[in-house]
């Protein structure tokens, strides 16, 4: 969903460096990934293909913060009267 943003705060030796991966257009999401020591982000369009991918060594990782956009539940909903 467009808004999607995960943030990655990882240890660049003498100090700490933030990235940021958002889904820029409608219909795309950030999904995250932990696999063999790496931590992979990747914006995805609906169909499933990657857009872009960021990767961290998992060991230098230090916070990984997703921040989905609020969507709307339909149980969540107000409900419309009907006229009788």
């Amino acid at each position: 969903m467009k808004g999607d943003r995960v943030e990655i705060v990882v240890d660049a030796g003498d100090t700490t460096r933030t990235y940021e991966v958002v889904a820029s257009r409608a219909g795309r999401r950030v999904e995250t990934a932990v696999r063999r020591g790496v931590v992979e982000v990747s914006e995805v369009t609906r169909s499933g293909s990657v857009v872009r991918t960021a990767r961290f060594m998992a060991t230098r990782v230090l916070a990984l913060v997703e921040q989905p956009v609020p969507r709307e539940d339909a149980s969540e909903r107000p409900r419309e009267e009907e006229p009788s």
